[in-house]
């Protein structure tokens, strides 16, 4: 039974006079004190009424230096927030509510936490168990809202490997008392399942004829190093995701042009490494059974709905645990075509220098000198994955690839950045759109250095890349595509932002990052992109 559900029920016995009841700031004590007990140090409050109880014993726990405390006024966007805390500190971070609606709006944040294996907390208050289903204002049925994406109950069932719901009924009216600030001892460390490597070592010796090839998604930074000396020590082809931080530092192992080359000459086998790829080989491997693919997982999501092997465990321990590795070498020559295809993709960008692609190889060169990346959605990661420079290593680089969706994204890379200069951010302007409020977070967090960027190409442009969209009415691709007309400069203003607007690659002489946050508005050429696409395509 969970402390709130204990506290309930002496209130519930006191008129039987076996205990003293239990009141609302009691409560709230026992709450956070449970919470800090179990390693919750960061909080992000919402507050209202009925947490208000909450927010009070929070900011003592943070005046004794027990806890770290945000603030928000909008429930979806504290969630990314907070999700993007536990990608910077790899522990648990609280995102603290009110009743009613408030809790509904943490579930896109809770999903993305589930497919990312984060330790996302929604720690939501709620009306006594007695207003359920009654229609009573700021009552629903919070228990089990977010069904199977988060676990839920008492604290101590929580593996902190997951996000985790705690619903706690709480009395609204409350009169704050005494709070001794508790000796708060570190809970001990996060335990994962036991994983066997004898299958994988097997598998990389076997049938190395057919081509072995590693797909490398999204990776914690501790893994890096020893990611990068396997891949070196294995000697095959890599396709490196920028959220690998490996992409520059592999060199030539890495395939430039890797959808085409794989779909053209499919490999025998595939060892993926870390998070779920983007590239669109990926999602081809449901139709190429004869592949064989392995997984090297830290969520345990085999990241594809046909028949391959999973080891979940942290990537450190699992590559650690194979020991040293034979070199496998290059078996269907993928090497020998790398240089004419990166050259290719150099004289495409030059000769379309204002299209997206050309612009963003520009960006890539002036966000490569700063300390973190964040690539908010589809198209900039694919396009940056494809089209980047090459030559200097960005290693601290994040997404929100758990379930692929464009929402909450500036409030995740402000949680994961909030103590870090110098930060960039790479997005589309819908997914600007989506989280119009994530500004609002400026006031709490480092500014020096911080740069927006917004690929504004006028809506939802991935979706004009669709070969289906040729098929479908005029009036149904203007649906998909949700052309607008839209400018950022206002934007920037009302939060205080410096603004530039870029039209074309001369345009970065004047992107200078400063003490003052700047929002970049990259205007791509209609035109010149439509033609660099068309002929991309034409490559043979």
């Amino acid at each position: 039974m969970d402390v709130a559900s204990w506290m309930f029920l002496l209130s519930a016995c006191r008129p039987l006079g076996q205990f003293p009841a239990v009141t609302t700031w009691q409560s709230a004590c026992s709450i956070i004190e449970n919470c800090l007990a179990r390693g919750v140090r960061e909080f992000v409050v919402c507050a209202g009424a009925r947490n208000a109880s909450l927010v009070e014993v929070l900011a003592r726990a943070e005046a004794a230096g027990l806890a770290r405390v945000w603030r928000h006024f909008e429930e979806r966007g504290a969630g990314f927030f907070a999700l993007g805390r536990t990608m910077a500190t790899g522990e648990a971070c609280a995102v603290v509510t009110t009743s009613g609606t408030a809790v509904a709006e943490l579930l896109p944040a809770m999903i993305e936490a589930r497919y990312q294996g984060r330790p996302l907390l929604a720690l939501t208050a709620d009306r006594p168990a007695r207003f359920r289903g009654t229609g009573a204002p700021q009552a629903i049925l919070q228990p089990g809202i977010f069904g199977e994406h988060a676990g839920s109950g008492d604290l101590a069932d929580w593996t902190r490997r997951e996000p985790w719901h705690w619903n706690v009924e709480l009395e609204e009216d409350f009169v704050p008392g005494e709070w001794n600030a508790p000796v708060v001892v570190e809970p001990g460390p996060v335990t994962h399942p036991n994983f066997s490597v004898a299958g994988l070592a097997r598998w990389l010796r076997e049938d190395l004829f057919r081509g072995l090839v590693v797909m490398i998604g999204d990776l914690d930074p501790e893994d890096h190093e020893v990611v990068f000396h396997f891949c070196l020590d294995l000697g095959v082809p890599v396709v490196a995701e920028a959220t690998s931080g490996l992409r520059e530092a592999l060199g030539d192992l890495v395939l430039p042009d890797a959808d085409r080359m794989l779909r053209d000459h499919p490999p025998g086998k595939v060892l993926r490494i870390g998070g779920v790829p983007s590239g669109r080989f990926w999602r081809d491997l449901e139709d190429l059974p004869e592949t064989s693919v392995y997984n090297i997982s830290r969520t345990g999501f085999p990241g594809l709905a046909r028949d391959c092997e999973t080891v979940t465990s942290p990537i450190g321990r699992v590559i650690k645990g194979l020991g040293d590795v034979e070199k496998a070498g290059d078996a269907l020559d993928y090497f020998r075509r790398v240089s004419r295809r990166a050259g290719e993709i150099d004289d495409l960008l030059e000769a379309y220098p204002d299209s997206e692609p050309g612009l963003l190889r520009v960006l890539s060169a002036y966000a490569s000198l700063g300390s973190s990346l964040y690539l908010g959605n589809s198209l900039p990661i694919r396009e940056w994955n494809l089209f980047a420079q090459r030559d200097k290593p960005v290693t601290d680089v994040r997404a929100n690839r758990g379930a692929n969706g464009i929402d909450g994204q500036l409030s995740t890379w402000l949680g994961w950045t909030a103590d870090v200069e110098d930060s960039w951010c790479l997005v589309g302007d819908l997914t600007a759109l989506y989280d119009l409020a994530a500004p609002a977070w400026l006031g709490q967090i480092e500014r020096r250095g911080r740069v927006f960027v917004v690929i504004n190409n006028g809506g939802g442009q991935i979706f004009s890349r669709l070969p289906r969209l040729n098929e479908m009415s005029e009036r149904a691709k203007e649906w998909m595509i949700n052309a607008h007309e839209v400018r950022l400069d206002a934007w920037a203003a009302m939060w205080g932002m410096r603004y530039l607007r870029i039209a074309g690659d001369a345009g970065f002489d004047a992107l200078e990052p400063g003490d003052v946050p700047l929002l970049v508005e990259v205007v791509p050429d209609a035109g010149e992109t439509e033609a660099f696409w068309r002929a991309w395509d034409r490559r043979p």
